[in-house]
């Protein structure tokens, strides 16, 4: 298949967007300068994070969450920071443990923020809630985040939870601007019956390379959750 390097190896000749492999997710260069591998977390691992998504970032050194929906073979979804810090150099494999921790390996040799030249990483998961999107439902109007621990006892106010969209365009440079970014507003905010999800009423969602949803709650200890994700829009479903 073609994934948008028109300068691989491929008999496709129509350098449109139309015309490539579309991905999970249209990462901005300000988000992961430079992703590296994905990695499943094994089920019996980590908690309530078992048999989710990771990927590993080069550019910033950070492991990424990648929430998704799976559309018929149509995949899209969205990536989040672990709420860690990130490594000293950048993060280019990783494989879990039989411990459950997560192994990582990488390098620094160019275009990179974390600059030590080369570590091997250790990640463990504490007893805490995650608080961490593991699946997106992009619907008519409705944006569904499912989250990775249960929200009882959250508060949650719709002012709290902003959302704006924009364009990218692919060529041979290092990543893009944003082009007509718009705010979408976040009419309303509503748990699942589980407690498990986030229903985010907006009113404008619609198909789009790129957005930012920033998530805000107070927890039912008091602690104030923020957790910021990028994701891409192909498709739309009907129903709430």
């Amino acid at each position: 298949g073609l994934y948008g390097n028109m300068f691989g190896y491929s008999d496709v000749t129509d350098s449109s967007d139309a015309a490539m492999e579309q991905p999970v997710v249209w990462i901005t260069n300000n988000k992961d300068r430079s992703p590296a591998e994905l990695v499943w977390v094994p089920q019996q691992a980590w908690g309530s994070l078992g048999g989710s998504l990771l990927n590993l970032s080069y550019g910033t050194g950070r492991v990424f969450v990648v929430p998704h929906e799976n559309l018929d073979g149509d995949w899209q979804g969205a990536v989040c920071e672990l709420p860690m810090p990130a490594c000293e150099t950048g993060l280019m494999r990783g494989r879990f443990g039989r411990d459950g921790s997560l192994y990582g390996c990488g390098m620094f040799a160019w275009a990179g923020n974390a600059t030590s030249p080369g570590g091997f990483e250790r990640i463990r998961r504490n007893a805490a809630p995650a608080y961490l999107p593991l699946k997106i439902q992009a619907k008519v109007g409705v944006l569904e985040v499912r989250m990775s621990d249960e929200l009882e006892g959250v508060t949650l106010r719709a002012e709290d939870f902003q959302m704006k969209a924009w364009s990218l365009r692919r060529s041979a440079n290092y990543g893009s601007k944003h082009f007509d970014e718009r705010p979408w507003r976040v009419s309303g905010a509503t748990l699942s019956a589980d407690k498990k999800s986030l229903i985010l009423e907006i009113p404008d969602l619609a198909l789009t390379q790129s957005y930012e949803l920033v998530i805000k709650f107070t927890s039912a200890k008091g602690e104030i959750i923020e957790r910021n994700l990028h994701g891409t829009i192909h498709h739309l479903t009907k129903g709430k």
